[in-house]
């Protein structure tokens, strides 16, 4: 076993970060309620789809790419292999549910996670997050007391959406959602979190309206700013 490695119930636990042991997660299985219902990843933002952005964005800072979607899976194939919610969760329930099928569809052992509506993500978030992670793993000898989750900070906000998680949290997450829980920062909370500064909030704008997505096509991310105002 590598010096420093990690082990969890016996078995050498991946360390974070590591080339090629990260997958790249896009959440686009939400049900776009306030845009009308539309499917939010496939609206167009400067001529490509939304999911479009953050695939660029995403794909060269990650091993492989998936999608997370339960609708229009031909559509959002064009980019990644897909993965639908697992229905014994019911319909609609949020992000942690897609998280659960990327963790349970990654063929790697860490996954990064980002929402489908957050074009203008940072070029470094892998990095970033995978940086922090194992600092902190560097410091805390006690694998059992280690954060397992490393989540984006920026804004003055946490980001839940964007985060940097181990598969074998699976179990763990299908028993938070199992419970009828459904609120992301309680369960990062709950197995262990750190906030990781990512700069500016503006990387992080997610478009959760038909204004919210005109402002950023005449603005780009400084419609960030149009927003909070």
């Amino acid at each position: 076993m590598a010096p420093g490695t990690k082990t969890d119930g016996g078995r050498p636990r991946a360390a974070a970060g590591v080339a090629g042991n990260i997958a790249g997660l896009i959440l686009a299985g939400g049900r776009g309620a306030r845009m009308g219902e539309i499917d939010k990843g496939l609206a167009r933002l400067r001529s490509m789809p939304l999911v479009e952005h953050v695939v660029q964005t995403l794909a060269p800072q990650v091993a492989r790419l998936l999608v997370s979607a339960n609708r229009n899976a031909d559509s959002y194939a064009r980019y990644a292999p897909v993965l639908a919610d697992d229905p014994a969760h019911g319909a609609w329930q949020g992000p942690l549910a897609g998280i659960a099928a990327g963790l349970a569809g990654s063929p790697l052992p860490w996954v990064v996670t980002a929402p489908c509506d957050t074009p203008f993500l940072p070029q470094d978030l892998v990095a970033r997050l995978a940086a922090a992670l194992r600092a902190d793993r560097a410091v805390d000898h006690a694998a059992d007391s280690a954060p397992r989750i490393a989540v984006a900070y920026a804004g003055g906000r946490r980001q839940s959406v964007c985060m940097l998680l181990p598969i074998d949290l699976l179990p763990a997450l299908r028993a938070y959602l199992d419970a009828g829980e459904r609120k992301v920062d309680r369960w990062q909370n709950d197995v262990g979190c750190i906030e990781v500064d990512c700069g500016d909030a503006a990387a992080f704008m997610n478009l959760n309206t038909a204004d919210e997505l005109a402002q950023a096509e005449m603005k780009g991310p400084q419609a960030c700013q149009w927003r909070k105002s």
